[in-house]
């Protein structure tokens, strides 16, 4: 038995390292993803906003896939409803970047043209006065590019609408053009939503998770030091003095050496997916995730029903290799592994986020079961550098890579899918573009942990609702995440790391608690009350020093 929880451990050790380090802290993109932001001002002509702009085919009269573009900072505004919107007949430009005047004859249709050596001004100059309605410019990579102006541009009365298309949409648009008889297009841009649905529903997720398992986390503390308190008073006067409160068989407590190395080992491991990622890679990630995946949910599931199957919880069987094994895990597993490769097969299906959503939820619950912080010192270097790791990998490894390393692993640029799977994701609903919103596993673990010894310490405390941490940290970490999808919301939908909100209000309201309540000595250095032999005493926290 002790083999078992040893080996069980070592395994949520490697759980933790191997799948945390692997999270993208982005908790949405948007569809279509705009890849260049040009700081250039906008001046008269050149000021349009950004706008994504489908592009509805129809070959030979059917209707035929649609793409999706992004309006130029000049040009006439694209209507937004698709009623408003006419078909137009779509033609290749000659020559193909339309750097000088077309040679063949356009009257009113859309020319399609190549990204090419001179300014996008000129090409819809050119095309402006080659009669066309509009322009597709074509880039030369599969991302979308904002179209600005070049500051010393004068020559800006251009009133057709202007947008760029991916490359692949270029190559599908042409394959077209080549083999059939007629290609038309229509052009509009309907508006999102001002609430987006998803990210209300991904805060309760994120936030209900953190509820769940920090009182799964406490009540199992709580259990351990009832019992610890009644092997004291069965036990002799010899039994030496022990601070340990939690007594919980299976737990990880974090140091501050560990939470530095665990932030060294997730640039190593980021930087490594970032000149990895491939579609063999995703596969990888995909395993893995099924692996973590598969244990939660069998931790979670045993734990639910060993309520109503105690005896099947409670009888064991030695297996090769692993232990002791409850009848009850045995029976839990394969229902576990069949979800677990259900949603593999099916990942690619509209209905996969659900599946992923419940592996997800469940292998965090369990995670922050196995690994605790003990206080808030080691709750403060973990989040703190948790930061820096993000400021970093989001913002300054522009500098560096000329992208944002951590959005390219999310997005899964490069790799052929949809992105890394640890990720929880919730389709967006009322969102004309569709697509997800998605939050990172790192954004709701790493606060989890400060929260859920929070809630620890105010049972073993024996503190109040309102006298505790727990209520006024999770108030915090609702509002930092609140605030996270309004950034994001304002900032034109650029992807934002949650932590730079969630951390300064979550564990800036726990150091602010404990300085006013004469108890940051207690949380910083014991993070547990003391408990003396041959009684469970809760320390005064009453007569701490003053901080």
């Amino acid at each position: 038995m002790k083999s078992s929880m040893a080996f069980d451990k070592i395994l949520w050790v490697f759980a933790f390292y191997a799948v945390i380090v692997l999270l993208c802290k982005v908790p949405s993109v948007l569809a279509g993803d705009i890849v260049h932001d040009d700081s250039t001002p906008k001046k008269p002509g050149c000021e349009n906003q950004f706008v994504l702009v489908k592009v509805q085919t129809w070959v030979n009269d059917v209707e035929d896939v649609e793409f999706v573009g992004v309006g130029a900072r000049f040009g006439k505004a694209i209507v937004s409803k698709e009623k408003n919107a006419r078909h137009t007949r779509l033609v290749l430009s000659d020559p193909r970047d339309c750097c000088s005047a077309p040679l063949n004859k356009i009257a009113g249709d859309v020319i399609m043209v190549d990204r090419g050596k001179c300014t996008f001004t000129k090409k819809a100059n050119f095309a402006q006065n080659a009669n066309a309605s509009a322009i597709l410019i074509i880039n030369n990579q599969k991302e979308l590019y904002k179209m600005v102006c070049d500051p010393d541009e004068t020559d800006l009365n251009i009133h057709i609408p202007a947008v760029m298309l991916p490359l692949d949409a270029g190559t599908r648009l042409e394959n077209m053009l080549m083999s059939a008889s007629s290609v038309s297009v229509q052009l509009y841009s309907p508006r999102r939503p001002t609430v987006d649905i998803a990210e209300v529903f991904l805060w309760l997720m994120a936030v209900l998770t953190i509820l769940c398992a920090s009182y799964w986390s406490a009540w199992r503390t709580w259990e351990a030091a009832v019992e610890l308190d009644r092997l004291l008073k069965d036990a002799s006067d010899d039994i030496p003095n022990t601070k340990d409160a939690s007594g919980v068989s299976g737990v990880v407590n974090m140091n501050a050496k560990a939470a530095v190395l665990f932030v060294l080992v997730a640039s190593c491991f980021l930087f490594m997916l970032y000149k990895l990622m491939s579609t063999w890679f995703i596969e990888v990630l995909v395993v893995l995730f099924c692996i973590g995946g598969v244990e939660g949910l069998q931790t979670c599931s045993v734990a639910i029903l060993s309520r109503w199957f105690k005896l099947a919880s409670e009888t064991y069987v030695k297996l090769p290799f692993i232990g002791a094994v409850s009848y009850l895990t045995l029976a839990v597993t394969p229902f576990c592994i069949t979800f677990a490769v259900f949603w593999a097969v099916y990942r690619d299906k509209s209905f996969a986020w659900i599946g992923q959503d419940i592996l997800g939820i469940a292998l965090i619950i369990t995670v922050l079961q196995i690994v605790h912080v003990p206080n808030l010192k080691v709750g403060t270097v973990l989040l703190s550098c948790s930061l820096l790791y993000d400021l970093f990998w989001v913002f300054v490894s522009k500098k560096f890579f000329k992208e944002s390393v951590m959005i390219v692993v999310a997005r899964g640029d490069r790799s052929g899918e949809d992105g890394i799977p640890m990720l929880l994701k919730f389709p967006r609903i009322l969102d004309p573009w569709g697509g997800y919103s998605i939050i990172g596993f790192g954004d709701i673990l790493l606060p989890g942990m400060l929260l859920a010894f929070s809630l620890r310490y105010d049972w073993l405390a024996k503190k109040s609702l309102v006298s505790g941490y727990f209520l006024w940290a999770m108030f915090a970490y609702g509002f930092g995440l609140l605030i996270t999808y309004v950034a994001l919301n304002l900032m034109d939908g650029h992807g934002q790391p949650a932590l730079l909100y969630i951390v300064p209000f979550t564990l800036g309201t726990i150091l602010a608690l404990g300085r006013k309540r004469r108890e940051l000595k207690i949380l910083w250095t014991i993070g547990e009350p003391e408990r003396f032999c041959p009684h469970v005493r809760l320390q005064n926290s009453g007569e701490s020093s003053p901080e």
